[in-house]
């Protein structure tokens, strides 16, 4: 079996925090620990989620819901749990899910994205 993500209980104690960035921008956090089941492996229940200064949500990391693999003419669909939202269209696309760590680093990767993106529109 492998070792635990160290940084699993890092991830935890985000739950119920908020990040409140320039412009009114916010991050947040809930996340719960959970019995390990097939659809949430992990242990873990999480969203993680960026907001702009009106509240709509720009992008999120959950597993709250299955999303479709999109398949092709050889690939089954499948489901995944994990997945994220790119922008507050996007109904969501499968995620990887290796690390506590590694989520935490891809969603301030995404905000980071964002941010400049609004900043040079």
């Amino acid at each position: 079996m492998p070792h635990a993500d160290q940084t699993l209980s890092y991830l935890l104690d985000l739950d119920g925090e908020e990040i409140i960035y320039d412009d009114g921008y916010v991050a947040r956090f809930k996340v719960k620990a959970i019995e390990a089941t097939a659809e949430k492996p992990h242990g873990v229940s999480y969203s993680l989620t960026f907001h702009s200064r009106d509240g709509r949500r720009l992008m999120g990391y959950d597993n709250a819901h299955g999303v479709a693999h999109r398949g092709g003419k050889f690939v089954e669909r499948q489901t995944a749990f994990d997945h994220w939202h790119r922008d507050e269209t996007d109904e969501g696309r499968p995620y990887s899910f290796v690390t506590a760590e590694k989520l935490i680093a891809d969603f301030f990767d995404e905000i980071e994205r964002i941010l400049k993106e609004q900043h040079d529109g």
